[in-house]
């Protein structure tokens, strides 16, 4: 099957092609041109001017759609993959809350299910276990009841039990987490700083161990702390020390525009990932929710594009899709669309060590695109060269 993308500017890695085609066969793409090209016996998009771009990769993600991977039913992933479609993501990393090991084990084989029948949502790159090994003082909006610290008994059998994990976020001051990020890195999970009340000397080891991530920067970890009288860096600090990939809720909410800005100005958009981190209300109308699977979840409330605690002290997730975090950085942050794509597509790729078939418009990779206009709102959506959303037109 051949298909052909024309009358469009195409972003890749560099610059933008105007009046770009691309060209796509079997899933994947194999031209990159400036200009019209003849292509015989293809369908073509006629992209009306608008901007071809990488599919976007979320690496953080919990639901959308009314769904939570954490809602022990293949149709939660179906649902969710369908949903964040809809917004320009063509593939995302499933993520865990929290819970006792036997629901953890049951998601982790619903995830297996569910990727076999994944064909009209955006493509599973595979599981993110956000937990159970946090800091109790940084759990947010976590249950605290499953929080604990690893045990390598319990990380092993899940680790033998499932070939799914691609990455996993723990606290690394935690007794044994350094062990359990060596763990990682010889298994080739990522491992992520998360919910943590790390210094500065913490995170370093940690570094030097196999976390390489911070997870969700500013939301659930310390910044600079005193002790005795005497500053400590906390892990914000050191996420920006380091060269560390930083992954970011940019819903303008979590994080406002200054924060937005200096993290883009001191990181640049090679070590930035935008994530959703979205919670099941993501795509649907504010109002009441539920936090977390829909049998012992938390319950929040919906309002100002965030969830929040029901008595509205805390936030307690995100509803942001991924349209919208590129969107923001372009109007909020002020960084150019190239850039903003980048940490949308070409940044997650590497960092989940994908970037060999997906994350940039190169001829050979997975022919995942999304075609949006200049308010960066999504007009079509292809998964590995096939269409799985258009925008529909009210006719006149």
């Amino acid at each position: 099957m051949r298909l052909k993308i024309t009358n469009g500017t195409l972003i890749t890695p560099y610059r933008y092609l105007k009046n770009g085609t691309l060209v796509i066969e079997d899933g994947k793409i194999v031209g990159v041109h400036q200009g019209n090209v003849e292509v015989p016996d293809a369908e073509v998009i006629d992209a009306n001017g608008h901007y071809i771009a990488p599919g976007f990769i979320d690496l953080h993600i919990h639901g959308g759609g009314g769904h939570d991977f954490m809602d022990g039913s293949v149709e939660a992933f179906l649902g969710i993959a369908e949903t964040h479609a809809q917004y320009g993501t063509t593939a995302m990393v499933p993520t865990t809350l929290t819970s006792e090991k036997e629901d953890l084990l049951e998601t982790l084989d619903l995830y297996e299910k569910a990727n076999a029948r994944n064909t009209k949502g955006a493509q599973f790159l595979g599981m993110h276990l956000e937990g159970p090994y946090f800091a109790l003082s940084q759990r947010g909006a976590q249950d605290p009841r499953y929080i604990r610290n690893p045990d390598p008994k319990e990380y092993e059998e899940v680790l033998a039990y499932s070939s799914s994990i691609t990455r996993w976020s723990a606290a690394p001051e935690l007794p044994g987490a350094i062990e359990f990020g060596k763990r990682l890195r010889q298994k080739g999970i990522l491992a992520a700083v998360a919910h943590t009340d790390a210094i500065y000397e913490e995170v370093l080891e940690a570094y030097e161990n196999g976390y390489t991530l911070a997870t969700h920067l500013y939301s659930a970890m310390s910044g600079v702390t005193r002790k005795n009288a005497f500053r400590y860096a906390g892990t914000i600090e050191s996420a920006f020390l380091l060269d560390m990939d930083v992954e970011i809720i940019a819903d303008g909410v979590h994080l406002p525009a200054p924060l937005l800005k200096l993290i883009y100005k001191i990181k640049g958009p090679d070590h930035i990932a935008l994530i959703t981190d979205a919670m099941r209300a993501a795509g649907m109308p504010e109002g009441e929710s539920t936090l977390g699977s829909l049998k012992n979840g938390l319950k929040v409330i919906v309002e100002d594009g965030v969830a929040k605690l029901p008595d509205r002290t805390s936030f307690a997730g995100s509803v942001s899709t991924a349209d919208r975090l590129v969107r923001n950085m372009v109007q909020m942050a002020d960084v150019s669309l190239l850039d903003s794509v980048r940490m949308m597509t070409a940044t997650p790729a590497r960092i989940m060590g994908v970037d060999n078939k997906k994350g940039t418009l190169v001829a050979g990779k997975d022919a995942d695109i999304v075609i949006f206009d200049e308010d960066i709102r999504i007009q079509t959506t292809i998964v590995q060269g096939r269409i799985i959303y258009e925008k529909q037109y009210q006719k006149i």
